[in-house]
């Protein structure tokens, strides 16, 4: 059914805004949250693998929107995102058999793995490729960003997967077909 992407895509670009104004007002004090993984957590483990590529996909194109553009060399290396949330998106999906995957505790740790993946993946584009050497500085500034984006997580991860879960079910969309 459409309204299944929709819908997590509509609550997922609302994550995704809520935490670019966040990341706003946090750029004065030097610290930025990355939240890669709980945009793709749902809809890796609720959704069928098609409503959940296209969510995914369409959320990883917002958000690589509104991101710079890395280079690598002289070249330009469109969709970062894209390519780590699909990748990220798939391994879940096949994965999520093993596991509980309706439970909320269970959704928690996958979007922090998730996360600390995808981060460390943008992290590897954006620092490692694009300079010839990172310096301390870089490196605590990044583990400092990631500290916060994981606690960022751990924070609203419960409010974010209930909300989406609550959205499907005000559309009248039972997940168990």
């Amino acid at each position: 059914m459409y309204r299944r992407w929709l819908i997590v895509f509509a609550t997922t670009l609302l994550l995704s805004s809520m935490v670019g104004q966040i990341n706003h007002y946090l750029a004065p004090l030097g610290v930025y949250i990355s939240v890669g993984g709980l945009l793709v957590a749902f809809a890796a483990l609720r959704l069928s693998l098609r409503n959940g590529l296209i969510a995914t996909v369409l959320i990883a194109l917002a958000v690589d929107a509104v991101e710079p553009v890395p280079q690598v060399g002289r070249h330009l290396l469109f969709g970062p995102h894209l390519l780590l949330f699909t990748t990220a998106h798939v391994l879940i999906f096949h994965l999520r058999a093993r596991f509980p995957r309706e439970e909320a505790l269970f959704g928690l740790g996958t979007a922090l793995v998730a996360n600390l993946g995808i981060f460390l993946g943008l992290s590897f584009i954006y620092v490692e490729l694009g300079a010839h050497r990172a310096s301390a500085e870089t490196s605590m500034r990044l583990l400092s960003d990631l500290g916060w984006s994981q606690l960022f997580i751990l924070v609203t991860a419960s409010w974010f997967l209930s909300l989406q879960q609550r959205a499907l079910e005000l559309a009248r969309i039972d997940l168990a077909e």
